[in-house]
């Protein structure tokens, strides 16, 4: 039995197919990152490229647009029927398929380009994800992401959450923070023995927002694991509002001129 044939975390899988499903009116605020992280990956005209967690299909259409024959794979049907009407729009034939990260229905060495915009840091086995990126990338093809850095919002924002979440069912697997993936040294850690020439390079994606507030309201109704805490504290109302405090002082650190200003980090490096 290989490491990707038993999976603990099935009924976790489950549950973040369903969470996720609210996410595509805010995969807009994402899509000039998306164009950042194809160009960081030299996508080229011709080349094979796999988006892993490809969402709304936000990086496939990008990349598609510079040439490249795209597929992209999700955990979330909803999802992807939003990246459909995307490739449709831009008129492009883009392969989307439903499927998990530590399960890709791909042969060996199939792509030229293996990418993830904030998709496979939710895979709960990094190991696994990462054995498949690599196994169906080319010797010599190129491995790119973008990740939230754990000390900086978008990091903060998971340990919020993971705060305020229930506590998972006794006796079940707990998945590392995907804020992990933010980290350098981790992502050093993780690849760096499949990999040559790391490159991480840092940048920032603006969402305008009029308030703090609004910025909290829309998150709320989009960004699924929030939702659930939002629901889990529905019968009280001194708790929501003491979470909704919290969460809109972090915000205001890193709001500015109606908008929220979030800072990522994107990372590259070659297979050997």
């Amino acid at each position: 039995m290989t490491i990707a044939d038993a999976d603990p975390f099935a009924k976790f899988k489950a549950a973040q197919r369903e969470t996720w499903a609210t996410f595509a009116p805010a995969a807009i605020f994402n899509t000039i990152a998306a164009a950042k992280l194809v160009k960081f990956a030299h996508v080229a005209p011709g080349e094979w490229v796999l988006d892993i967690g490809c969402g709304t299909g936000i990086v496939a259409v990008s990349a598609a647009r510079r040439g490249a024959k795209v597929s992209g794979l999700d955990l979330s049907p909803a999802l992807l029927e939003r990246a459909h009407s995307n490739a449709d729009t831009a008129a492009f034939e883009i392969d989307f398929v439903e499927g998990d990260a530590e399960k890709l229905p791909y042969p060996d060495a199939m792509f030229d380009v293996v990418l993830s915009q904030f998709g496979h840091i939710f895979a709960p086995r990094p190991a696994v994800a990462v054995q498949e990126m690599i196994r169906v990338l080319k010797v010599g093809g190129r491995i790119a992401f973008s990740t939230w850095p754990p000390e900086l919002f978008g990091g903060l924002q998971f340990a919020f959450i993971a705060r305020h979440l229930p506590p998972h069912p006794a006796g079940a697997a707990t998945p590392p923070s995907p804020a992990l993936w933010g980290d350098p040294s981790v992502i050093r850690e993780r690849i760096g023995k499949y990999v040559t020439e790391i490159v991480f390079e840092r940048d920032t994606t603006i969402v305008p927002a009029l308030s703090p507030q609004h910025f909290r309201a829309a998150q709320e109704k989009t960004i699924g694991p929030l939702t659930r805490v939002v629901d889990s504290l529905n019968d009280d109302a001194k708790k929501l509002v003491r979470l909704r405090t919290e969460y809109e002082a972090m915000i205001t650190e890193v709001f500015a001129d109606n908008a929220v200003h979030m800072h990522y980090i994107m990372t590259r490096a070659t297979k050997t």
